[in-house]
Protein backbone atom coordinates (compact mmCIF):
# COMPACT_ATOMS: atom_id res chain seq x y z
CA UNK A 1 0.00 0.00 0.00
CA UNK A 2 1.60 3.24 -1.15
CA UNK A 3 1.61 6.59 0.64
CA UNK A 4 3.53 9.88 0.43
CA UNK A 5 5.49 9.06 3.59
CA UNK A 6 6.38 5.59 2.31
CA UNK A 7 7.43 7.13 -0.99
CA UNK A 8 9.75 9.60 0.74
CA UNK A 9 11.22 6.84 2.92
CA UNK A 10 11.86 4.34 0.11
CA UNK A 11 13.03 6.94 -2.39
CA UNK A 12 15.54 8.36 0.08
CA UNK A 13 16.67 4.87 1.06
CA UNK A 14 17.41 3.91 -2.55
CA UNK A 15 19.11 7.25 -3.22
CA UNK A 16 21.48 6.73 -0.29
CA UNK A 17 22.08 3.08 -1.11
CA UNK A 18 23.24 4.01 -4.60
CA UNK A 19 24.89 7.30 -3.65
CA UNK A 20 26.86 6.17 -0.62
CA UNK A 21 27.34 2.87 -2.43
CA UNK A 22 29.42 4.48 -5.17
CA UNK A 23 31.57 6.27 -2.61
CA UNK A 24 32.20 2.92 -0.94
CA UNK A 25 33.08 1.41 -4.32
CA UNK A 26 35.68 4.12 -4.94
CA UNK A 27 37.19 4.37 -1.45
CA UNK A 28 37.19 0.84 -0.06
CA UNK A 29 40.05 -1.54 -0.82
CA UNK A 30 39.79 -4.42 -3.27
CA UNK A 31 36.59 -3.32 -4.97
CA UNK A 32 36.51 -3.36 -8.75
CA UNK A 33 35.99 0.43 -8.74
CA UNK A 34 38.75 1.33 -6.26
CA UNK A 35 40.28 4.77 -6.95
CA UNK A 36 38.02 5.42 -9.94
CA UNK A 37 37.57 9.02 -8.87
CA UNK A 38 35.33 12.05 -8.59
CA UNK A 39 33.67 11.73 -12.00
CA UNK A 40 32.40 8.27 -11.07
CA UNK A 41 31.09 9.53 -7.73
CA UNK A 42 29.30 12.59 -9.11
CA UNK A 43 27.81 10.65 -12.01
CA UNK A 44 26.49 7.84 -9.86
CA UNK A 45 25.08 10.31 -7.33
CA UNK A 46 23.14 11.95 -10.15
CA UNK A 47 21.76 8.55 -11.13
CA UNK A 48 21.02 7.81 -7.47
CA UNK A 49 18.85 10.91 -7.18
CA UNK A 50 17.09 10.13 -10.45
CA UNK A 51 16.29 6.56 -9.38
CA UNK A 52 15.24 7.76 -5.93
CA UNK A 53 12.74 10.15 -7.50
CA UNK A 54 11.25 7.37 -9.64
CA UNK A 55 10.95 5.06 -6.61
CA UNK A 56 9.42 7.79 -4.49
CA UNK A 57 6.84 8.65 -7.15
CA UNK A 58 5.92 5.01 -7.70
CA UNK A 59 5.56 4.35 -3.97
CA UNK A 60 3.20 7.21 -3.30
CA UNK A 61 4.99 10.56 -3.11
CA UNK A 62 4.23 12.77 -6.09
CA UNK A 63 6.66 15.29 -4.58
CA UNK A 64 9.70 12.98 -4.27
CA UNK A 65 11.58 15.61 -2.29
CA UNK A 66 13.97 13.11 -0.59
CA UNK A 67 15.55 16.04 1.22
CA UNK A 68 14.48 18.13 4.25
CA UNK A 69 16.06 21.27 2.77
CA UNK A 70 14.21 20.76 -0.51
CA UNK A 71 11.00 20.13 1.42
CA UNK A 72 11.48 23.38 3.35
CA UNK A 73 12.40 25.38 0.26
CA UNK A 74 9.30 24.28 -1.61
CA UNK A 75 7.14 24.82 1.48
CA UNK A 76 8.29 28.44 1.47
CA UNK A 77 7.86 28.71 -2.30
CA UNK A 78 4.33 27.29 -2.29
CA UNK A 79 3.27 28.63 1.13
CA UNK A 80 2.32 25.12 2.29
CA UNK A 81 4.16 23.77 5.34
CA UNK A 82 1.86 20.82 5.98
CA UNK A 83 4.29 18.16 4.72
CA UNK A 84 7.30 19.06 6.86
CA UNK A 85 6.25 17.08 9.93
CA UNK A 86 5.69 13.83 8.03
CA UNK A 87 8.30 14.04 5.27
CA UNK A 88 11.35 14.98 7.33
CA UNK A 89 11.35 11.92 9.65
CA UNK A 90 10.69 9.63 6.67
CA UNK A 91 13.62 11.10 4.76
CA UNK A 92 15.97 10.81 7.75
CA UNK A 93 14.90 7.21 8.41
CA UNK A 94 15.28 6.30 4.74
CA UNK A 95 18.79 7.77 4.69
CA UNK A 96 19.75 5.78 7.79
CA UNK A 97 18.46 2.50 6.37
CA UNK A 98 20.12 3.14 3.02
CA UNK A 99 23.46 3.62 4.79
CA UNK A 100 22.99 0.39 6.74
CA UNK A 101 22.43 -1.43 3.44
CA UNK A 102 25.68 0.01 2.08
CA UNK A 103 27.49 -1.32 5.15
CA UNK A 104 26.01 -4.78 4.60
CA UNK A 105 26.63 -4.80 0.87
CA UNK A 106 30.36 -4.12 1.23
CA UNK A 107 30.77 -6.53 4.17
CA UNK A 108 34.27 -7.99 3.64
CA UNK A 109 35.78 -4.78 2.29
CA UNK A 110 35.64 -2.90 5.60
CA UNK A 111 38.21 -5.17 7.22
CA UNK A 112 40.74 -4.85 4.41
CA UNK A 113 40.44 -1.04 4.30
CA UNK A 114 42.62 0.71 6.86
CA UNK A 115 41.67 4.40 6.49
CA UNK A 116 39.10 5.54 9.09
CA UNK A 117 38.64 8.84 7.27
CA UNK A 118 37.73 7.10 4.04
CA UNK A 119 35.22 4.94 5.88
CA UNK A 120 33.58 8.03 7.35
CA UNK A 121 33.51 9.72 3.94
CA UNK A 122 31.42 6.85 2.60
CA UNK A 123 28.63 7.76 5.01
CA UNK A 124 28.77 11.54 5.28
CA UNK A 125 30.42 14.64 3.90
CA UNK A 126 33.48 16.51 5.05
CA UNK A 127 35.33 19.58 3.81
CA UNK A 128 38.44 19.55 1.65
CA UNK A 129 39.68 22.51 3.70
CA UNK A 130 38.08 22.83 7.12
CA UNK A 131 36.84 26.37 7.60
CA UNK A 132 33.35 26.45 9.04
CA UNK A 133 32.33 29.82 7.57
CA UNK A 134 33.47 28.89 4.05
CA UNK A 135 32.12 25.36 4.36
CA UNK A 136 28.74 26.74 5.43
CA UNK A 137 28.74 29.13 2.48
CA UNK A 138 29.49 26.28 0.07
CA UNK A 139 26.53 24.29 1.35
CA UNK A 140 24.29 27.35 1.18
CA UNK A 141 25.25 28.07 -2.42
CA UNK A 142 25.01 24.45 -3.57
CA UNK A 143 21.58 23.94 -2.05
CA UNK A 144 20.35 27.29 -3.32
CA UNK A 145 21.25 26.19 -6.84
CA UNK A 146 19.49 22.86 -6.36
CA UNK A 147 16.20 24.29 -5.10
CA UNK A 148 16.17 27.34 -7.35
CA UNK A 149 17.04 25.35 -10.47
CA UNK A 150 14.38 22.72 -9.81
CA UNK A 151 11.90 25.48 -8.98
CA UNK A 152 12.51 27.15 -12.33
CA UNK A 153 12.35 23.78 -14.07
CA UNK A 154 8.79 23.20 -12.82
CA UNK A 155 7.74 26.84 -13.21
CA UNK A 156 4.76 27.82 -15.31
CA UNK A 157 6.95 29.52 -17.90
CA UNK A 158 9.06 26.44 -18.55
CA UNK A 159 6.15 24.00 -18.30
CA UNK A 160 4.19 26.07 -20.83
CA UNK A 161 6.88 25.32 -23.41
CA UNK A 162 6.55 21.60 -22.77
CA UNK A 163 10.23 21.33 -21.93
CA UNK A 164 9.94 19.23 -18.78
CA UNK A 165 6.99 16.95 -19.45
CA UNK A 166 8.00 13.45 -18.37
CA UNK A 167 11.63 14.44 -17.92
CA UNK A 168 11.51 15.65 -14.31
CA UNK A 169 13.55 12.88 -12.62
CA UNK A 170 16.19 12.93 -15.37
CA UNK A 171 16.55 16.70 -15.21
CA UNK A 172 16.83 16.70 -11.42
CA UNK A 173 19.62 14.14 -11.77
CA UNK A 174 21.38 16.39 -14.28
CA UNK A 175 21.12 19.36 -11.90
CA UNK A 176 22.63 17.29 -9.08
CA UNK A 177 25.37 16.12 -11.43
CA UNK A 178 26.17 19.70 -12.38
CA UNK A 179 26.28 20.81 -8.75
CA UNK A 180 28.59 17.93 -7.89
CA UNK A 181 31.01 18.67 -10.71
CA UNK A 182 31.02 22.46 -10.37
CA UNK A 183 30.45 23.13 -6.68
CA UNK A 184 30.83 19.84 -4.84
CA UNK A 185 34.60 19.63 -4.46
CA UNK A 186 34.77 21.95 -1.44
CA UNK A 187 32.54 20.11 1.02
CA UNK A 188 31.34 17.00 -0.81
CA UNK A 189 28.01 18.73 -1.54
CA UNK A 190 25.69 17.33 1.10
CA UNK A 191 22.93 19.76 -0.05
CA UNK A 192 20.60 17.53 1.98
CA UNK A 193 20.50 17.32 5.80
CA UNK A 194 19.02 13.79 5.80
CA UNK A 195 21.61 12.54 3.31
CA UNK A 196 24.35 13.55 5.74
CA UNK A 197 22.80 13.07 9.18
CA UNK A 198 21.12 9.69 8.63
CA UNK A 199 24.28 7.97 7.37
CA UNK A 200 26.41 9.77 9.97
CA UNK A 201 24.23 8.23 12.68
CA UNK A 202 24.59 4.86 10.93
CA UNK A 203 28.38 5.26 10.96
CA UNK A 204 28.26 6.02 14.69
CA UNK A 205 26.21 2.95 15.63
CA UNK A 206 27.30 0.29 13.13
CA UNK A 207 30.11 -2.16 14.02
CA UNK A 208 32.39 -0.98 11.22
CA UNK A 209 35.86 -2.51 11.61
CA UNK A 210 38.56 0.10 12.15
CA UNK A 211 36.28 3.10 12.05
CA UNK A 212 37.15 6.38 13.76
CA UNK A 213 34.91 9.09 15.12
CA UNK A 214 31.86 10.37 13.27
CA UNK A 215 33.06 14.02 13.23
CA UNK A 216 30.09 15.44 15.09
CA UNK A 217 31.90 18.76 15.34
CA UNK A 218 31.28 19.30 11.63
CA UNK A 219 27.83 17.71 11.46
CA UNK A 220 25.93 20.98 11.87
CA UNK A 221 27.31 22.45 8.64
CA UNK A 222 25.57 20.03 6.22
CA UNK A 223 22.35 20.51 8.18
CA UNK A 224 22.23 24.27 8.65
CA UNK A 225 23.81 25.24 5.31
CA UNK A 226 21.31 23.39 3.14
CA UNK A 227 18.36 24.66 5.17
CA UNK A 228 19.55 28.26 4.73
CA UNK A 229 20.27 27.83 1.01
CA UNK A 230 16.91 26.18 0.37
CA UNK A 231 15.07 28.88 2.32
CA UNK A 232 16.72 31.65 0.29
CA UNK A 233 15.77 29.85 -2.93
CA UNK A 234 12.20 29.35 -1.71
CA UNK A 235 11.77 33.02 -0.84
CA UNK A 236 13.24 34.10 -4.20
CA UNK A 237 10.99 31.74 -6.16
CA UNK A 238 7.99 33.04 -4.24
CA UNK A 239 9.00 36.66 -4.86
CA UNK A 240 9.44 36.07 -8.58
CA UNK A 241 6.00 34.40 -8.89
CA UNK A 242 7.31 31.95 -11.46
Amino acid sequence: MTSPVLGEFLGTMIMILLGDGVVAAVLLKKTKAENSGWMVITTAWAFAVMVGVFVSNACGSKDAFLNPAFTLGFAIYLGDYSKLASYLPAQLAGAFVGAVLVFLHYGPHWKVSDDPGAKLAIFCTGPAIRSFAWNLLSEIIGTFVLVFAVGTMVSKAVAANGLTAGLGPYLVGVIVWGIGLSLGATTGYAINPARDLGPRIAHAVLPIPGKGGSDWGYAGIPIVGPLIGASIAGFLLRALHI
